[in-house]
């Protein structure tokens, strides 16, 4: 009987999925590189940011000049950037009272993908 029992609870648990246990997959390497691309798209999803990069590709430059060459004010150029650096896009450097901004290795590469889009 109590074999008879355990069977039935046994096939009970099975429709009910209860010791049905199924492999437990690790985080899909696409799902990753997709991820980390939907945010760093994110960073740079607004036209001033976009010209911001093409700006810095030519070279570092002083906020003060982003400024005049975006023709906007230096809270909301300051805000575009620090949105860059969060993203990892550009670079600060600090020197006196003045920063100074450069892209990095990926806010080249963005740069390169954003010059051959435009052309």
């Amino acid at each position: 009987m109590a074999t008879t029992e355990s069977s039935v609870k046994n096939v009970t648990q099975q429709i009910q999925g209860g010791s049905r246990k199924r492999a437990v997959k690790g985080p899909d390497p696409r799902l990753k590189q997709a991820q980390r691309a939907a945010i760093l798209l994110k960073h740079v999803s607004d036209p001033t940011r976009l010209q911001v990069i093409q700006l810095l590709s030519d070279g570092e430059q002083h906020v003060g000049s982003l400024c005049d060459r975006l023709n906007q004010s230096q809270p909301a150029v300051s805000h575009h950037l620090a949105l860059l650096r969060h993203g990892g896009i550009i670079s600060p450097r600090r020197q006196g009272k003045n920063n100074y901004y450069s892209l990095t290795d990926k806010g080249d590469d963005l740069a390169r993908v954003v010059k051959s889009l435009v052309v």
